[in-house]
């Protein structure tokens, strides 16, 4: 791209068709950034970063929000992208297998919570509760104007991960009813990504 030696990629972690630029030469980073914003400028193009509305809609997740060092795979559903008996070693393996040996304690979910929209996403955790007891927290949470309901990542106790489990929440407007329902909340077969549909 207009000199510059590098990789143009149509992949990437978001729910939305885009692409990844990987650098050949990381001396090249600063031209390269000028180089799009210029070619960019006729069509308003400008910085930006992940909305947190398409974010949670998506079910991206969102570090220090959704998961910590403390979080590991299996809790997130990213066990797919592990395999615990290939030959090659990698850091964690062996915690990895007896984590899954004694079995997944929490896992992370998707919720809808009930009430009207939530007037901003949350700041900080937001309590779960069963029958007054504490099973796990809200981690991301906002209302989604495209879906008309309240939406919300969600990190719980495994055995009370099922869809259609109701929960007390803690939320900042008061307490509210969630409920447990598929992720993600939009898309789910990544057919924007896939660039199959104008949606």
């Amino acid at each position: 791209l207009d000199g510059i030696d590098l990789i143009a990629s149509r992949t990437g972690w978001s729910s939305e068709l885009g692409y990844e630029l990987f650098l050949r030469d990381h001396k090249d980073g600063d031209r390269l950034y000028e180089t799009i914003m210029q070619a960019g400028q006729p069509f308003g193009l400008r910085p930006g970063h992940t909305s947190t509305i398409r974010r949670i809609e998506g079910g991206m997740l969102s570090y220090h929000a959704d998961m910590d060092i403390n979080t590991n795979p299996f809790e997130l559903g990213l066990d797919r992208f592990i395999d615990l008996y290939m030959d090659a070693d990698f850091v964690g393996k062996d915690a990895l297998r007896q984590i899954k040996s004694a079995g997944v304690k929490r896992r992370q979910i998707g919720v809808v919570i009930d009430g009207p929209p939530l007037a901003q996403p949350n700041t900080r955790f937001w309590p779960l509760s069963i029958a007054g007891q504490s099973i796990g927290k809200v981690t991301s949470a906002v209302y989604s104007p495209r879906l008309k309901k309240n939406i919300a990542l969600a990190m719980v106790d495994s055995a009370h991960a099922a869809l259609g489990t109701e929960f007390s929440v803690s939320a900042a407007q008061g307490d509210r009813i969630a409920v447990a329902v598929e992720k993600p909340f939009y898309d789910p077969k990544k057919l924007i990504a896939k660039n199959e549909t104008a949606a």
